[in-house]
């Protein structure tokens, strides 16, 4: 079974690197150049709209992530439910750009930024730059409860994602070999703790997977038994969002039977019980964390007036407080005004509007031309959420829906925004299957190699 998810910040120094590894040199092939560096750490939705800003501008763009493609986050929910497969939510990044000249890309870890020396050090070596953009997104923030970093299954990324989906369809398939009625409650019992947007669509997903799919699947289980909890800190489901929509997003919880635990947060969790704030215990043998994030930070930003509440305090320009040329964009960023105390909400559509405005201004930049940089303004198009077929929430302002109609809103919306033509017909595709067969095909448990050649223990 896939390992523990590590809570370690990815992008600290590879102590586990092989002499073969290091022998590569991130430099080849970019040296030479006459055209002003731009470095941008991560490939996410702020990253990747940045570089594609950017094509056709005197700029020499090396994009540095550790994985080679780009993850359309918001429809991971849905790898993890057996909805979509991995590759209907990611995509290459040399296929992206393969039209840009002026792009380059290095699949490496960065290891620190030396501000001083405009030096970004790798797992393949050092390279210089003139601007520097981090773009690294925010990572998981177990609030320093170690037992549940060990344990929980978080979903940042594909492969986390395909680890949940694998968890869930094997939980089934051991329940079926136990007499155990304890033991079957827990390998069928879900536990979620956050109630954002991501946690209610997940919840959805799978009270549709309890309602749909595993009834025929795993006939010999009585799936009444089968729990899906929801543990949530505030005192309504997506707060973020209006009372009007929080309801809305509660009775379709409630359609699902899904067990909500408001005031609520989880304080241990061993893999097998999950004790609440209350005392009171949840037994289940896979909990998913989808609540806390902080910003993913990389090594030598250490300036006390750069950091702010976890992410990086940048300015109206989303240029890093503190040092010269270092920008940030997206979930890292905490752009502090009076109507931002805490910086913008994490959320995809902040992310490309600064990466374009980023864009604009290092364009104007380089060019040397007329025309004053622009301070970021954030156009709010709303928020969105869906929780299984026909049902979703939409808030635009003050004004929110659900029902039908938001569905079909999220669906035109989300198809609209993932990249590339492929993956939006592969999308929806699979989509319009689902709805009209109500099936998921891809249910499938694939042990890796290790799996296989017993180099792993099995899971708990």
């Amino acid at each position: 079974m896939n390992m523990p998810y590590n809570p370690v910040n990815p992008l600290e120094s590879l102590d586990s690197r092989s002499d073969q590894e290091q022998d590569y040199d991130i430099s080849t092939g970019l040296t030479g150049s006459d055209k002003p560096r731009l470095i941008i750490i991560g490939g996410g939705f702020a990253g990747l709209h940045l570089a594609k800003s950017l094509k056709g501008v005197s700029l020499q763009i090396v994009m540095l992530d550790r994985n080679n493609f780009h993850t359309f986050q918001p429809l991971l929910y849905q790898v993890a439910t057996a909805m979509l497969e991995p590759d209907s939510v990611a995509n290459s990044f040399r296929r992206i750009f393969q039209d840009q000249d002026n792009f380059h890309f290095r699949m490496v870890e960065v290891e620190r930024i030396d501000p001083e020396k405009k030096v970004v050090y790798s797992s393949a070596g050092s390279l210089e730059y003139d601007f520097l953009v981090i773009a690294t997104g925010a990572r998981t923030n177990f609030y320093g409860m170690q037992d549940i970093a060990e344990h929980a299954f978080v979903m940042k990324d594909v492969s986390q994602a395909i680890a949940i989906r694998q968890r869930i369809f094997k939980n089934f398939e051991r329940a079926l070999m136990t007499d155990d009625k304890a033991e079957q409650e827990a390998l069928m019992n879900i536990i979620l703790v956050g109630a954002g947007p991501t946690g209610i669509e997940i919840a959805g997903a799978i009270g549709e997977l309890k309602r749909f799919i595993l009834p025929y699947d795993y006939r010999e289980l009585d799936l009444g038994r089968m729990r899906i909890h929801m543990i949530e800190a505030a005192d309504r489901v997506v707060s973020a969002m209006s009372p009007r929509a929080s309801r809305l997003a509660r009775q379709a919880l409630e359609k699902f039977s899904v067990t909500l635990w408001l005031n609520t947060t989880i304080t241990a969790y061993d893999g097998r019980t999950a004790v609440t704030s209350d005392g009171d215990t949840i037994n289940s043998r896979l909990l998913v964390w989808v609540a806390g994030v902080t910003g993913n930070i990389p090594k030598g930003i250490t300036r006390p007036e750069s950091l702010a509440g976890g992410r990086l305090k940048v300015d109206a320009f989303n240029k890093v407080a503190g040092y010269d040329g270092i920008y940030a964009l997206g979930d890292v960023a905490a752009m502090i005004t009076d109507d931002t105390p805490r910086g913008h909400p994490m959320l995809a559509p902040v992310a490309i509007q600064q990466a374009g405005n980023l864009g604009r201004n290092l364009a104007l930049a380089v060019k040397g031309g007329w025309g004053k940089p622009a301070a970021f303004q954030y156009r709010n198009h709303g928020i969105m959420a869906t929780i299984g077929r026909n049902r979703a929430i939409v808030q635009w302002g003050r004004f929110s829906f659900g029902g039908f109609a938001a569905w079909v809103t999220w669906v035109f919306v989300h198809l609209m925004t993932l990249v590339g033509f492929r993956n939006k017909l592969v999308a929806l595709v699979n989509w319009a299957w689902n709805y009209v067969s109500f099936d998921r095909s891809i249910r499938l448990i694939i042990p890796s190699f290790q799996d296989r050649a017993g180099g792993r223990k099995p899971p708990p």
